[in-house]
């Protein structure tokens, strides 16, 4: 399967590190070590597994203002440098930095990592709001550095065969298309407020910029790009507990369904675009359906083996096939096996690398610099959509 990759070629370093079998290592350091930062610790150990793959990753550079953070990443035996100056961290001899910090300190951090002349893998949403995203958009170009955004469940199995059957057609007129990211997190009113739930930290578009361009990769990656929005924004819980003993405000939206019209062939069709921080039964469900008049796909990791493909022959069908592990880069995991979460994050981070190094060959790959900036269009439309109570072009 041939995957059109945008934007610009890998900007390769001059001045990389060869081991004693003449793979090239390519150095990453990490701001932002919590949650997702040990993600991508594990990932970078399990790097063996990948199959003859030629370019070896290690973790060497960690920043977080937190201590005990800090101190976990000192059983890594390749992680060389600790500091909670992530300028220092800039100075240190990396290649790539992942940056995983709140969405309001991505504008500035991105863009010094960028002038700092190293490539980025960026975290979602790039910026908290439109214009944070145009002007990391606009530096990446100025740099010419390699960007991507992280984006981990397109690289599962039932994704990728979504993606393969929508490629060769056979669907007829497509009717309808269907993708979103779902919890169920925060149904407990009662849950203590963080940093998602304010404006000030993850901006106005709220569960839009924390979960929207999971659902929005695979669509834009396929060239279903929306021309215009109707919104349909929720702000259900106005105020959770401060941790204090009192209240605080969440003035982000907790919900959002988001109705667009793309153009295929000609046809406007309509796409829908489904985030939710209070989705009822749902723990962590990304899905992708595609419909069309004569066959169509439906995949959800809610059922993370199984994918469906809808077919028509005489009588209307679904045929339910059971996954194995086919994986994007190929690794030394027998096809019998399930893939899980981790398996996701070391699958993007090899096609980072990949991509980078230039042997991604037509393989899917990470989510662009342009294709996040597209997401924030679109989610800028969707606040304007709710605001006017009307359909916004895009």
């Amino acid at each position: 399967m041939m995957v059109k990759q945008p934007g610009k070629r890998p900007n390769l370093l001059m001045n990389k590190t060869v081991d004693k079998v003449g793979n090239r290592t390519v150095k990453f350091g990490i701001i932002g070590g919590g949650l997702m930062g040990r993600e991508a610790a594990s990932a970078f150990g399990r790097w063996f597994v990948l199959n003859n793959f030629h370019v070896k990753a290690a973790l060497v550079a960690v920043c977080d203002l937190n201590p005990s953070i800090l101190e976990w990443y000192k059983q890594l035996d390749s992680v060389k440098l600790l500091t909670s100056d992530y300028h220092e961290l800039l100075q240190y001899d990396v290649d790539v930095v992942y940056v995983a910090v709140p969405h309001h300190l991505h504008e500035q951090i991105y863009i010094d990592v960028l002038r700092a002349g190293k490539d980025l893998l960026a975290e979602k949403p790039f910026g908290k709001d439109l214009a944070a995203a145009e002007n990391i958009y606009k530096v990446s170009q100025e740099t010419g550095r390699f960007v991507r955004c992280s984006s981990e469940f397109p690289f599962l199995p039932g994704a990728q065969k979504a993606i393969k059957k929508y490629n060769e057609g056979g669907f007829g007129k497509i009717l309808e298309i269907k993708s979103g990211f779902l919890h169920s997190s925060d149904l407990d009113p009662d849950k203590p407020i963080n940093w998602k739930r304010q404006a000030a930290f993850c901006g106005e578009i709220g569960v839009m910029g924390d979960l929207g361009l999971h659902a929005l990769h695979v669509p834009l990656r396929l060239g279903l790009r929306p021309l215009n929005v109707y919104a349909q924004l929720q702000k259900i819980y106005t105020h959770r507990p401060d941790g204090k003993g009192g209240l605080a405000v969440c003035d982000t939206w907790d919900n959002a369904m988001l109705c667009c019209k793309v153009d295929i062939a000609g046809e406007k069709v309509p796409m829908t675009i489904e985030t939710k921080r209070m989705a009822p039964t749902e723990t962590n469900t990304w899905f992708i359906q595609i419909l069309g008049t004569d066959g169509g796909v439906s995949y959800s990791t809610k059922e993370p083996k199984t994918f469906y493909e809808f077919q028509k022959n005489g009588e209307q069908s679904w045929l339910k096939t059971d996954l194995g592990f086919n994986s994007v880069i190929p690794t030394i995991t027998g096809g019998i096996f399930e893939p899980g979460f981790p398996d996701c994050f070391l699958q993007m981070l090899a096609a980072f690398v990949a991509e980078r190094e230039g042997f991604l060959n037509g393989r899917f790959g990470c989510a662009t610099a342009e294709e996040a900036l597209l997401s924030h269009r679109l989610f800028d439309a969707a606040l304007r959509s709710d605001k006017e109570k009307t359909v916004i072009t895009i």
